[in-house]
């Protein structure tokens, strides 16, 4: 098993060595539009989320923590600030459409649990329909694990 400073360095380098295709800014300066075949909300009874489980996907498999944080001038995380948003550190060797910032995650502001299910179920497609830029992964959890997750950040304050 990764020590968790490793795991965060390797999930940087994967991130950093993932294919990026050129595609144009959007307004927004860290989202793109959406492709065309994006799946609508999910419909019907949703998961009832565990929170406890949500917590240790956030923790310890997907590491929000790691670009969703804010942190010092020696590049620590700053603690109590953990999931409040923060400069993304890292950057590929190419031009790409990256990210300058991660948003705030504490609490999911804006998010009810169909668009939370849908940003982690279908590719990172955030609130307003329109696909997040990398570092951001197109995840692609089941829907259970993506009410977890959300039942853990959302009870954040």
């Amino acid at each position: 098993m990764l020590q968790p400073r490793r795991a965060s360095t390797v999930c940087a380098l994967l991130l950093t060595l993932a294919p990026v295709s050129p595609v144009a800014r959007a307004q927004d300066s860290h989202r793109l539009p959406a492709a065309p075949e994006r799946t609508p909300l999910p419909r019907g009874p949703l998961p009832k989320g565990n929170a406890e489980h949500g917590r240790y996907l956030v923790e310890q498999v997907v590491m929000c923590i790691e670009c969703h944080s804010p942190r010092d001038a020696q590049g620590s995380r700053i603690p109590g600030e953990e999931f409040a948003g923060g400069i993304i550190w890292f950057r590929p060797p190419w031009n790409a459409a990256w990210a300058d910032r991660a948003p705030r995650i504490r609490g999911l502001p804006g998010y009810t649990p169909e668009l939370a299910i849908r940003l982690l179920t279908q590719g990172a497609v955030d609130r307003q329909g329109l696909q997040l830029r990398p570092p951001m992964p197109p995840f692609r959890m089941t829907p259970q694990d993506a009410a977890d997750v959300y039942a853990y950040l959302s009870a954040l304050r």
